[in-house]
């Protein structure tokens, strides 16, 4: 017959080690406060600065990483892919206060018309906005006289950001096709 040592061995160690494998509960979903993510008033910001967009040169900010076979007979480009790590500064000149940096990708997504499609990250290094970033996401018709575009998020500063940038060329040379673009940011964060 077994002994009570070998009883309690084989029946209540199994059952001990199980609740504690099953005492933690899993979810894939829960609902914390707002307080608990450091969320409290939402504030509403505008930022105004320059995007320098250098695809000539020897130090360009932007290169293209990819196109397709008929993108360079079309006339829009249509199909080009370039990937960006543009300066945003205070003021139109390139020496001008750095502020940040667009980080992305845009992509010539018409064929009909010069309409890039924007996917850019905001890396702010400058001040309060350190260490931030916002996202932008939309389309670029680059010869509108103001194109506005999405703010879809951000980190930092500017965590759970939406909102709108507004874009408007500054400066721009059709033969190399670098340019200076003028940002007006509205963007709701906490």
């Amino acid at each position: 017959m077994a002994s009570s040592k070998t009883l309690f061995s084989i029946f209540f160690i199994p059952l001990l080690f199980s609740s504690f494998v099953t005492s933690k509960e899993h979810r894939f979903d829960k609902s914390p406060s707002p307080k608990s993510l450091h969320l409290h008033k939402e504030k509403l910001s505008h930022l105004h600065f320059y995007f320098h967009d250098i695809v000539s040169g020897q130090n360009p900010t932007a290169v293209r990483v990819a196109q397709a076979p008929m993108t360079n007979k079309s006339p829009t480009a249509f199909g080009v892919v370039m990937m960006a790590d543009d300066l945003l500064t205070v003021g139109p000149e390139p020496n001008s206060k750095l502020v940040g940096k667009a980080q992305g990708i845009y992509a010539s997504a018409s064929q009909d018309e010069l309409g890039l499609l924007m996917v850019l990250n905001f890396a702010f290094m400058e001040g309060k906005y350190n260490g931030s970033t916002m996202s932008l996401l939309g389309r670029n018709a680059i010869f509108f006289g103001v194109r506005e575009m999405s703010i879809v998020g951000g980190s930092g500063f500017f965590r759970f950001a939406r909102g709108y940038a507004q874009a408007k060329t500054f400066w721009l040379n059709t033969t190399s096709g670098d340019a200076i673009v003028e940002y007006n940011v509205y963007v709701l964060h906490y």
